[in-house]
């Protein structure tokens, strides 16, 4: 199957590091609202399959504390916000604003796999206090953890491409 290229098409320079943490924070916020609506929706369908009682009786014994299905849940959507966008354009809501896009080598859009991989790499790259995203730092080719290990590049797009 061939993978669709992006548009603008070009060759275009890394990312640079503020650049990315501009788009993380826009997107952070996206984010925390997607997970709100999963949270909400995924306690109303408790609470319709056990009723309010039950629910807060269980609450208050602390059997709902670290939930293992609502963090799986919460999880899913947010490789999913991502997957999503990754994979059909490049570009996050956040990344559109700033101008930046992932993408291959070639200029086509990553596979599924290569979204996952970026996922779980940037998971462990903010757990390791934000090294792999330092990393664009002191990379040639201002790579992070997550552009190495997906096999992706993050690129700049220039202002007149971004902004139709």
């Amino acid at each position: 199957m061939s993978k669709p290229a992006l548009r603008p098409q070009g060759d275009y320079q890394p990312a640079g590091l503020s650049r990315r943490l501009a788009a993380m924070l826009y997107d952070s916020f996206l984010c925390i609202a997607l997970l709100i609506v999963v949270a909400f929706a995924y306690k109303l369908i408790q609470m319709g399959i056990y009723g309010e009682t039950q629910l807060r009786q269980w609450s208050d014994a602390g059997a709902l504390d670290g939930d293992p299905l609502l963090s799986t849940l919460l999880l899913f959507s947010l490789f999913g916000f991502f997957a999503k966008f990754w994979t059909h354009g490049g570009q996050t809501l956040g990344m559109q604003v700033w101008g930046i896009r992932v993408q291959n080598a070639d200029g086509t859009a990553i596979s599924l796999w290569q979204a996952l991989l970026r996922f779980l790499v940037a998971i462990l790259s903010g757990l390791m206090l934000g090294l792999g995203y330092l990393w664009v730092l002191f990379d040639s080719r201002k790579r992070s953890w997550h552009d190495l290990y997906s096999n992706s590049i993050t690129v700049q797009l220039p202002k007149h491409a971004h902004r139709k």
